[in-house]
């Protein structure tokens, strides 16, 4: 007698789809039936149908609840403040992006020309490092190289140059904020 090869990985596939349906039929709960599994808490549900239910990673779960960690703009959707990521993009839109991250604050460009200077070119990263338009929020690094030799050279960017940068876009931010209140 012949084995089929498929036979063993469709019958893993098909008890495995059972399993899992048969799993999904107590998410919803018959009425006067426990919602959660024994074990856990469920003193936090009780009354309150829309409660967070208790976690072993503490309160809220592994990242924690919004209402736990304080979001001050749930409406952005990113994670960092709205107008210093906006402010950081119009800042350095001159400039060609490798990356851009909103969730993580982080903007990456690649390195830039100026057209009256080619034998120098720049690279920045700008962190926008929290939710709240304070000027700690905003860090930017400066990457500056100079042509010598037909090579390129590390140099240091002139002196306040990220200090500029940081000022520019908290500027912006200020600016993009009163806008969006009147």
């Amino acid at each position: 007698m012949r084995k089929n090869p498929v036979a063993l990985p469709l019958l893993l596939l098909l008890v495995s789809g059972a399993l899992g349906i048969a799993a999904c039929s107590r998410i919803g709960g018959v009425e006067g039936e426990a919602k959660y599994p024994t074990g856990m808490d469920r003193a936090a549900t009780e009354g309150d149908i829309y409660a967070e239910p208790k976690s072993i990673f503490g309160d809220g779960g592994l990242l924690g609840s919004k209402s736990k960690r304080g979001d001050a703009d749930e409406t952005s959707g990113i994670g960092v403040n709205a107008f210093l990521w906006r402010a950081a993009l119009d800042t350095v839109s001159f400039m060609p992006l490798a990356s851009a991250d909103p969730f993580g604050g982080v903007i990456l460009t690649d390195w830039y020309a100026p057209p009256e200077n080619d034998s120098e070119r720049f690279k920045l990263n700008v962190f926008i490092l929290g939710k709240q338009l304070r000027s700690d929020a905003v860090r930017v690094r400066v990457f500056r190289q100079v042509k010598k030799g037909g090579n390129w050279q590390d140099e240091a960017p002139g002196e306040g140059t990220e200090t500029k940068l940081e000022d520019t876009i908290l500027t912006r931010a200020r600016q993009l904020r009163v806008a969006q209140l009147n």
